[in-house]
């Protein structure tokens, strides 16, 4: 488990504020959710928000009188984008698969432990499912795309991250445990592409590949969930073909996007 580091109860507090209101999009949430869902109590989550707020990270609207993510993320998500290289490639890949899949489709990226979704795409089909939207975090091995980033990761990498989150797991996702994790990255690896078969939310399913950066790290994970229903075993690996193939196109996008940077150019002159 990773060491508490003094006097980060308050910014991690605050970050924990920031996340919940990022999740609710463009709706924004109001202090009661927001207390609810962080389960802080309303002073502390209040002061946090005037903190946030102070600094441009959150926006009130005192006529609703609900909490938004501010501008200055945007100013930070586009700085973020400079350097990883994402962008408007991964969002068409998501949008590519969801029309061709008629499902909805994906991208999340690696925080950690963690996995963040970042985006959603609905395909045509009339039923779909809405466990994952942007802003949800699970533990890594949660979900087909989480499963899918913590199965490309190495042995060691994949027991530190199943140990942070042990008491978590145990605590908020009762259909999840060490053995089974072990079980589902085996798994994957073997066929080699994730399948959740419904372990988050029951009839929720969902495929997914992991996308590697430029040097061989794990950034993320393209998946298409559906209901049950349109996840039969014969069609998950005709959707596993069109999820590698749009990951290989990131993936490439990433390497061209790395070799135009100056330390890039620097290493191939070298």
């Amino acid at each position: 488990m990773k060491e508490a580091v003094a006097g980060t109860q308050a910014v991690s507090r605050a970050l924990l504020v920031l996340r919940t209101v990022a999740r609710s999009r463009t709706t924004g949430i109001s202090l009661a959710q927001l207390v609810r869902e962080t389960q802080l109590n309303k002073p502390t989550a209040h002061r946090l928000l005037l903190a946030l707020i102070a600094e441009g990270m959150v926006e009130h609207d005192a006529q609703t009188v609900r909490y938004y993510i501010g501008r200055e993320c945007y100013v930070l998500g586009g700085i973020a984008n400079e350097r990883f290289g994402l962008g408007r490639e991964a969002a068409d890949a998501v949008a590519r698969l969801a029309r061709a899949s008629g499902d909805s489709a994906f991208f999340s990226i690696r925080s950690d432990v963690f996995a963040v979704c970042v985006l959603r795409e609905d395909g045509d089909f009339p039923l779909k499912t809405h466990v994952l939207q942007p802003g949800t975090r699970h533990p890594l091995g949660v979900g087909a795309g989480s499963l899918a980033m913590l199965a490309a990761l190495d042995d060691g990498e994949i027991d530190r991250c199943i140990a942070e989150n042990a008491d978590l797991l145990k605590k908020s996702y009762p259909n999840f445990s060490v053995d089974l994790l072990k079980r589902e990255v085996a798994n994957t690896r073997e066929r080699g592409y994730s399948v959740n078969e419904g372990l988050v939310v029951t009839g929720s399913w969902g495929v997914a590949v992991a996308v590697h950066g430029h040097t061989g790290d794990i950034v993320g994970a393209l998946t298409i969930a559906a209901v049950e229903s349109r996840m039969g075993p014969d069609r998950q690996p005709e959707l596993a073909k069109k999820l590698v193939a749009e990951a290989k196109r990131l993936e490439s996008h990433l390497a061209r996007a790395a070799s135009m940077r100056p330390e890039g150019k620097s290493r191939a002159q070298g």
